[in-house]
């Protein structure tokens, strides 16, 4: 009797159990590399203990094989903070790193993110050395701080970003919540629109973890813990007009039921005397940003001084790399430590402007291009009826053009029917 044949040839069967073999290999040493990444990217673990189920095995994305229990046990991380000191143990001399803070370095984030030429500037720093600092952070950085990653990768560290309300239900219902962590946005209109005012305001409810429901009187405030998305925590501002008020902030915090003097003591106040004094006040705030505690830095306004610097179109081009250059680290900081960067600026007539810079009244933002670029929100904030004033949203990467009508009162900014 002849045995029986197998449905498959041997060979065939050889090579299905070489590649079983090896991809459990594979398998084995993707774990292994995983496990020390994920130590370094807390929001993402469980995308990666799912990446080495069995899922690989079929070929499917970790975001598939990710379940909806994880994604509702899900905590977001507020922040992706790396102290610069672990270079050390990377290669990188203690003094070199002290260097680094000498020179307002606290974070890996931001010698990733500062220029080779910039830091060869250091006393001693070569651009060999640079090179090996700079490889160093690589190999300290949170997986997914720069370069690739999916968009679900993305999408999951994106939901550690909060919002910090307004105090009108009207302008926050057509921002989402409020102005957006992670990201510089812009308010800008003609004297007494109040912008000083909302910054007053904010400077409040940022320090408190609240979200204004729709079903509530506007004295009557729900607390939202950290976790799910709120703020709670210290204020930054660069005030470059000498309009800052610590009274009106106690009695914006006396409506919320808050201790003005401790809503005080957690706002770090810079009166910045021109724009190269602007921007080394912010570079110096890093310090304090690297720390966690800060949800909101505000400058207002933030062209006053390089206006006042940089006059005539002789000095123009000047102005705009410089404002650049500022801009880019306003940027750079809201990306690194979470913090809502919120900045007024002021508008000049301009009848034959187009209208992507300009309302209906010819009046556009002062700044051009560069600032334009620079902002995610941009507000334009112009007179209403009697006390009323009216915010618009101009541009904005997730909420649609749209309008909304607020008034100042004893507690800020506020809703019309609140005055």
């Amino acid at each position: 009797m002849e045995p029986t044949k197998s449905f498959l040839p041997g060979s065939l069967l050889l090579s299905f159990s070489t590649a079983i073999a090896f991809t459990l290999s594979f398998v084995s040493a993707a774990s292994s590399l995983l496990q020390r990444v994920s130590v370094h990217y807390l929001p993402s673990q469980h995308l990666y203990q799912s990446f080495t189920s069995s899922a690989l095995l079929f070929n499917m994305p970790a975001s598939v094989a990710t379940s909806e229990q994880e994604e509702d046990d899900y905590q977001p991380v507020l922040h992706f903070i790396v102290d610069v000191d672990q270079l050390t143990n990377h290669g990188i001399n203690a003094s070199d790193v002290s260097k680094l803070k000498a020179s307002s370095y606290y974070t890996i984030g931001q010698v990733m993110n500062a220029h080779s030429k910039v830091l060869k500037t250091i006393k001693g720093y070569s651009e060999q050395k640079v090179e090996k600092v700079k490889e160093a952070a690589r190999k300290c950085q949170p997986h997914g701080f720069t370069g690739m990653m999916t968009a679900q990768e993305l999408l999951i560290r994106r939901k550690s970003c909060f919002r910090i309300p307004t105090g009108s239900k009207q302008w926050d219902s057509i921002l989402g919540g409020g102005f957006e962590s992670r990201s510089v946005n812009e308010v800008y209109g003609e004297y007494r629109c109040r912008k000083t005012q909302l910054s007053h305001t904010m400077c409040v409810i940022a320090q408190v973890s609240i979200y204004l429901d729709q079903q509530l009187d506007r004295s009557d405030i729900s607390q939202k813990p950290k976790s799910e998305g709120g703020a709670e925590g210290k204020v930054a501002v660069i005030n470059t007009e000498g309009t800052f008020r610590p009274e009106r902030v106690a009695q914006v915090a006396e409506y919320h039921q808050m201790d003005p003097e401790t809503v005080n003591e957690n706002i770090l106040y810079v009166r910045a005397l021109n724009s190269e004094h602007q921007h080394d006040s912010l570079i110096q705030m890093a310090e304090s940003f690297a720390t966690g505690e800060y949800r909101l830095l505000i400058v207002d306004s933030i062209l006053n001084l390089f206006r006042s610097d940089y006059q005539g179109r002789g000095e123009l081009n000047e102005r705009q790399q410089r404002l650049g250059i500022h801009l880019r680290k306003l940027a750079e900081f809201a990306e690194e430590f979470n913090i809502t960067v919120f900045m007024t600026n002021q508008v000049q007539s301009d009848p034959g402007a187009s209208a992507l810079f300009a309302g209906a009244d010819g009046r556009k933002p002062v700044g051009g291009h560069v600032l334009a670029h620079a902002s995610a929100t941009r507000v334009l904030l112009r007179k209403g009826r009697g006390e009323e004033r009216v915010a618009k949203i101009m541009d904005s990467p997730d909420c649609p053009e749209a309008e909304a009508t607020y008034v100042i009162t004893t507690g800020g900014i506020n809703d019309p029917d609140k005055a």
